[in-house]
Order: C-alpha cells, then structure tokens, then sequence
C-alpha cells in the first residue's frame, strides 16, 4: 500500500487538475462576454437548437401518432408564446405526451 504521503499529494493533484479543468471555460469565456457576436448567439441559438431537435423528433412520426405528439406540441408551443418560459413549455409539453401515451397504451 502507498504511503500517506504519497495519496495526499495524489489527491491534491487531482483536486488542482479537477479545479482547473471547470475554472477554464468561465475565465477563457470572460473576455467573449461583451462581444456582439456572442450576445446574439445567445439570444438565438436557443430557439434554433429547439426548432432543429423538433424537426429531428417529427421528421419520422406515424400518423397514429399525431394524436399524441399533436396535442402536446401545441400545447408547449403555445404555452412558449404566452408565457415566454422554456422550462415551463417544456416540461408542460412532456408531461402531456407522457400521460397522453400512458393513456392510450393502457387502452
């Protein structure tokens, strides 16, 4: 077995690398902060990322399936224009479809 010294410095030195590898991307990022570029990737981006993973999730769907997945994407799109919530739009629009299939699965 290793001696105490040995697994204390160990241990520090994965600490220190631990640190060092979650500090790097906010003290590299910090300088981005006030540029254009970046505010305006970070005002739309979202909304891309959203709209390609529902097209990615519909582009295969049954049309059995619409009337599950119809009523939930409504609903958390209109949820998203009233609300302005993502989290809430979301997560709204996933309890929907699951209950909704849980639904018809047990009929």
């Amino acid at each position: 077995m290793p001696d105490a010294g040995y697994l204390i410095a160990a241990t520090a030195l994965c600490s220190v690398i631990t640190w060092s590898l979650r500090a790097l991307p906010f003290a590299a990022l910090a300088p981005l902060r006030a540029s254009g570029t970046v505010e305006y990737l970070g005002r739309h981006m979202p909304v891309g990322v959203m709209v390609i993973l529902a097209a990615y999730t519909l582009r295969d769907i049954a049309p059995a399936q619409l009337l599950i997945t119809g009523p939930a994407l409504a609903v958390t799109l209109g949820l998203h224009l009233w609300r302005r919530n993502a989290v809430l739009s979301v997560l709204t629009g996933t309890a929907l479809h699951v209950a909704l299939t849980t639904i018809v699965a047990h009929t």
